[in-house]
């Protein structure tokens, strides 16, 4: 019940209310990508992500991004998206997580890097 009442008035966490009834109604699964998000088309050629978890549009990996922005890629009609061992697995922005990048704060990376003219 909690999930049904969020899910009305707050459209910033998860699918809406509407946006779900529409997925039930006029919405064709294409597929789904390894984070688990579902992707939708209408007849119109409307298309949508249902995400998992929260919305967060870095969630969408290559495979799918040409197909939600409508953009033809020659090189994905003509081959299978094929995954090589040395491509590293697509990740959603990391930005405020303990995954974050951070550069090492040492004390030569405080000193200045030049010496002042003197006189």
């Amino acid at each position: 019940m909690l999930t049904f009442i969020k899910e009305i008035f707050t459209w910033w966490n998860r699918q809406t209310l509407g946006t779900r009834l529409d997925t039930l109604l006029f919405g064709r699964l294409k597929g789904e990508d390894d984070f688990g998000n579902k992707y939708y088309e209408d007849k119109k050629g409307r298309r949508w992500v249902i995400y998992k978890g929260e919305i967060d549009a870095t969630k969408i990996p290559q495979e799918w991004f040409s197909w939600i922005h409508h953009t033809k890629n020659k090189i994905e009609n003509l081959h299978k998206i094929k995954k090589y061992d040395w491509q590293i697995n697509h990740k959603p922005n990391q930005t405020g997580t303990k995954n974050a990048y951070k550069p090492d704060k040492n004390n030569n990376a405080t000193k200045k890097k030049y010496t002042t003219w003197n006189s």
